[in-house]
Parts: structure tokens; sequence; C-alpha cells
């Protein structure tokens, strides 16, 4: 079967499949599969046939065919093609709830090279890793992924993402509020405390600030009390963040400064440069030229404190929006300068062979 009559024939099977022929749409297109010699094609076909028994809830067909076109879009080595086919394996793996392969192969999506598809399926890939996030209870990371896919349907008007983050953001709060009634019930605090931050940033990302700014103060109000430092770090970050949305940049400036004093006592670096990150913004705004140089210089220093440079290039980690990967050793290096390296095997220990596609 040569290339025209593929479409053709992926065309019939589209229009049996919308006119709920499901059947014999599958039938068609299991018969490309069979004679078509045409790789485009066959990974064409091998999408419709993931989404539709996807639709049709058989999630460990939908992962066979992930993994065949997997292998399909190897040898056509189209980045595309390959963010497309890592997304389907993703979400195979979030459907029969294999949450850390979920994570894993999202990480693998973003960190392949930049793709024309990235813009259009990077949305979705987060809202994938989110889902997984959320099937392990990590709500914080959740939360972060939902935003991220958020953000995605925004800027690209993508109305069908923003209506699915939007369920999923619905699953995570009846989860979080599920999570809220057991710790009233045990009184648990730290977990109150918890829940309390998860709610608020679930309102601020909604852009619900009335809401969201009193459960920041009880989730403070509870930190406070038993004296978790970090946790009342990041309720002032979130509040910064609402300010910010509000437009009232010295009230952020001001929730900042009380979060920074509060890690540097802690003594927790990963804080430090996300709150000097938001501080940049924020003075770049306002044009305070001397401030924006002091947090751009801490920001550094923070960097070097903590190590986060890569051992290829020697560049700092987390300046920029660069891809990173992780090798099975635990080593981490820029994505691009792995792929200029062309070694088999992690250039500080020597020891781990590195598996392609591993994040």
């Amino acid at each position: 079967m040569g290339q025209d009559q593929t479409k053709q024939q992926i065309e019939k099977g589209l229009q049996l499949y919308q006119s709920n022929q499901t059947e014999k749409a599958l039938q068609v297109w299991m018969k490309v599969l069979e004679k078509s010699s045409d790789l485009v094609g066959r990974f064409r076909v091998l999408g419709c046939l993931v989404t539709a028994h996807s639709e049709m809830g058989r999630y460990k067909e939908m992962l066979k065919f992930a993994v065949v076109q997997i292998d399909t879009a190897r040898e056509l080595e189209d980045a595309d093609f390959l963010l497309e086919s890592y997304l389907n394996l993703a979400r195979s793996n979030e459907k029969l709830c294999e949450f850390h392969k979920t994570i894993s192969y999202c990480k693998t999506c973003l960190g392949l090279p930049g793709t024309r598809a990235a813009a259009q399926l990077g949305g979705q890939v987060s809202l994938s890793m989110g889902n997984a996030f959320l099937g392990l209870s990590l709500f914080q990371k959740a939360l972060e992924s939902f935003e991220k896919a958020l953000r995605y349907a925004h800027n690209n008007d993508d109305t069908m993402l923003e209506c699915r983050v939007c369920c999923s953001l619905g699953s995570f709060y009846a989860q979080v509020k599920e999570s809220m009634k057991i710790a009233l019930q045990h009184g648990d605090r730290p977990l109150q405390a918890l829940c309390l931050l998860c709610f608020a940033d679930i309102h601020r990302s909604r852009g619900d600030l009335e809401t969201a700014f009193p459960r920041y103060d009880s989730a403070m109000s509870i930190m406070t009390e038993i004296g978790n430092r970090l946790g009342q770090v990041q309720v002032l970050l979130g509040v910064a963040k609402c300010w910010v949305a509000r437009k009232a940049l010295d009230k952020a400036l001001d929730a900042i400064e009380r979060a920074q004093d509060l890690a540097e006592e802690v003594g927790n670096k990963l804080s430090q440069l996300k709150l000097h990150c938001l501080s940049e913004g924020i003075c770049r705004s306002k044009g305070l030229q001397r401030e924006l140089r002091a947090h751009v210089v801490r920001f550094h220093e923070c960097v070097e404190e903590t190590e986060l440079y890569c051992g290829l290039c020697g560049e700092s980690i987390g300046e920029k929006n660069s891809r990173l990967q992780a090798l099975p050793c635990s080593h981490i290096f820029h994505l691009r300068c792995l792929q200029n390296n062309g070694t088999r095997s992690c250039p500080n220990c020597r020891r781990s062979p590195m598996k392609p596609g591993f994040v």
C-alpha cells in the first residue's frame, strides 16, 4: 500500500470513527498497519489507534500501539514524531496508573530538542505530568504542572486543553479537600497547613485572589504555630505572586523580603533562588536598576553555593530556561551539551551507560 492509498484509508477510518462506527474504523486502520510501507502513514494510523483505544477505555491496547509508534518515530528520526509518540506513551501509562513511568516519559518529552510541535503538545505534556503527580499525592508538584498547562492553553487559545486542565484541577481540589478532612479528624496541624496552602495556590492559579488571600493567612497562622519556617516561605511566595497579579509590586516586594529573611535563616538555597527570580522581574518592571543588579548578583551567588553547574560546559543550571538531562548515575548536564559531546557514558564518572530518553 503506497502513500496516497494509505492517506485515503486513514481518512476513511476517521470518517467511520466520527460516525460512531468504531469497530469498522479499527479494522480499516489495522489493515493499513499490516499493508502500508509508508512510515509517516503508519505513524499517523498508530496515533489514531492510540486515541481510539484511549477513548474506549482499552488502555493496555493503547499502550501496545504507543510502543509501536515510538519505534516508528525512531525510524523516521524526526523530533516532532518523537515528541508525539513519547506523549502517547506517557498518557498510556497515566491511564494504567503507572505514574512514575508517566513522569519519566513526560520529562523525556520536555528534554527533546526544540520542535515545531512543542508549542502545541507542551501543554498536554504538563497536564499528563500533573495528573501523574496528583496520582502520587504530590500536590505541590501537581499544581505547578497544571499551572504550566494552563499557561500553554491561554497562550495558544486552546480551549479544549483549558477544559481538561480545569477538570484535573477539580480532581485536585477534591483530593486536597479529602486530605483536609482527614487532617481535621486526626488533628494533624502540619497536614492542615499543607492543604490550606494547596487550596490557596489553586485559587491563585484560577485568578480568584479574594479567596486565595484568606487561605494563605490561615496556612501562615498554622505554619507559624508549628514552627515550620520553610512552609512560611512557601506561603509568602504565594502571597507575593498574588500581589504581582494585582500589580501591587511594593506589597509583593515586602512579602518577598520577609520570605528571604526566613529562607536565609533556614539556609534553603532553592527558595532563595525562586525569590530572587521573582524579585528580578519586579525590579525590572519598576525600573529599579540598582536593586535589579543586586538580585542578579545574589542569584548567581546562590547558584554557586548550590553547585548548580553543567559538568560539560561549566555554565550555571537554572539561570536560563535550558533543557536538562539527568543520567542513571544522577549527574546532570545541559541536554545540548550531551548531544554535542557524543559519548555513550557519563562524562563525569564514565561508568553509567547513557540510556536514550532517560531523564
